[in-house]
């Protein structure tokens, strides 16, 4: 009876408090009505993605008649084709073409015989379209027993399956490039995405199941939000609602380190062959080629499909921070092997298939002012012959921007804090403010504890 008690006494704070926000708000907004405010930092959301040069000859040719495609060495697409007059038609087109063995159908079949055999642990697939081949790889983990039983799978498949043993092991990234922590680990922010109502930060499912709170610092006093949806094993993809619900001005920046960041302008799918860079809070920025498409990982957690396979180094942390390209995003860092030292293999969620499946938009950088210079588009700085995809040895991460948060909370705080503005509404404010915390500080504490017995070993 007395616990029933206390629940009814503190709805009823919270709904005074709530009501008294409202009215204190409203007394505000009024003062101030009658100042201009300063103008929001351009930006827009992403309205369609760009794809890789080829594909419109891929899908007039078919499946049966060409195995991939991707960019040379002079920027120039390159089509693999199966016979002479589907060579005939890419040369006219404009791109390369070259002739192979086995149809993309053919290596289809291959890695549709690869899912449906049991499941290693530690292994890895995609197609390599220069080699017209299926390439498996084995980490460190593989026991010579089910090498061997894969080796015995991909002997009786006609030459489509190359088998390598990779070296180190195949691991999720876990512990935007910004760092973001929490009881389930430590990530790296990836893009901002909204619905037009609430912005949310789009980074690695791995990172933390629904309901994860995380921070931006050790001591968790600086909440960023709550992972309120996700997909992983199978896709590696999650949402962070933020806390207050914007993400507040440079929404449009991924850091890159040293205070600065790169102006995301667009979205799309990258091409093999493609330069591609990576930021993350562990290693920062760094850059290196698109390998092959739709590769498959078999973690230690399960099985994702469907990634982007690069040869970019990552380590732990890394996870969640995002690829891209000529300001153009591509994924978000899932997982791989090696290291920043030796190098190694990273496999990254394409953000497409992410924003497709949780409905929402891509912030990116909205066209400047007159006078301003124009950012970059996604068919901008591109290699001849090759539009939508830079040439791999000009290729940029995109235009530079200060990575510089918190100005236009600066600016409200600074009218607000004037009491010729705001009069008896910023009291009316303030104490309401002070019942509404008081009711949700018991359930907060529970998580901030259990956060910090988490990092505590990390403190000063």
């Amino acid at each position: 009876m007395r616990h029933a008690r206390r629940r009814i006494v503190r709805r009823v704070t919270r709904l005074a408090a709530v009501g008294g926000l409202l009215l204190g708000t409203v007394m505000v907004s009024r003062a101030v009505a009658s100042e201009s405010p300063a103008p929001p930092e351009p930006r827009g959301t992403s309205g369609g993605a760009w794809t890789a040069p080829a594909a419109p000859l891929l899908d007039r040719l078919g499946t049966a008649r060409t195995a991939g495609s991707w960019i040379g060495d002079d920027g120039r697409p390159v089509v693999a084709v199966t016979d002479r007059r589907a060579a005939a038609e890419v040369r006219a087109a404009g791109a390369a073409a070259k002739v192979v063995r086995h149809s993309m159908s053919d290596l289809e079949s291959a890695t549709a015989a690869l899912r449906a055999a049991p499941r290693v642990s530690g292994t890895a697939w995609a197609v390599d379209y220069r080699a017209n081949e299926v390439v498996v790889r084995g980490d460190s983990t593989v026991s010579a027993a089910d090498w061997s039983r894969l080796t015995d799978l991909a002997d009786g498949m006609d030459g489509t399956v190359r088998m390598e043993r990779a070296e180190g092991a195949f691991t999720t990234r876990l512990n935007g490039a910004r760092q973001i922590l929490s009881t389930a680990g430590r990530c790296s922010a990836g893009f901002n995405v909204t619905d037009g109502r609430r912005d949310f930060i789009l980074t690695a499912g791995h990172c933390g199941p629904t309901g994860s709170v995380w921070f931006a610092d050790s001591r968790g006093s600086q909440q960023v939000g709550r992972t309120i949806r996700g997909s992983f094993p199978g896709d590696d993809f999650s949402l962070i609602a933020y806390a207050d619900g914007r993400a507040g001005d440079g929404a449009d920046v991924v850091a890159v380190g040293a205070g600065r960041g790169v102006r995301i302008t667009g979205l799309g799918d990258p091409a093999v062959g493609q330069r591609v860079f990576r930021s993350g809070s562990t290693t920062g920025l760094r850059d290196g080629r698109v390998t092959a498409l739709n590769a498959t990982v078999n973690y230690p957690e399960g099985t994702v499909s469907g990634l982007i396979e690069t040869d970019v180094c990552a380590e732990p942390g890394d996870s969640g921070g995002p690829l891209f390209s000529e300001g153009i995003a591509l994924g978000v860092t899932s997982g791989g092997s090696g290291d920043c030292a030796a190098g190694g293999t990273t496999f990254f969620q394409p953000v497409t298939e992410a924003l497709d499946a949780l409905g929402l938009d891509l912030i990116v950088s909205a066209p400047r002012g007159a006078g301003a210079s124009p950012e970059p588009s996604a068919a901008a700085t591109r290699g001849a012959g090759a539009p939508g995809v830079a040439s791999p040895g000009t290729a940029s991460p995109g235009s530079s921007a200060p990575v510089d948060g918190g100005v236009r909370a600066t600016a409200l705080l600074a009218r607000l804090s004037d009491p010729r503005n705001v009069g008896p509404g910023l009291l009316v404010v303030a104490g309401s403010l002070v019942a509404l915390v008081a009711t949700r500080w018991i359930r907060a504490e529970q998580d901030r504890r259990s956060y910090q017995r988490h990092y505590s070993a990390m403190w000063g």
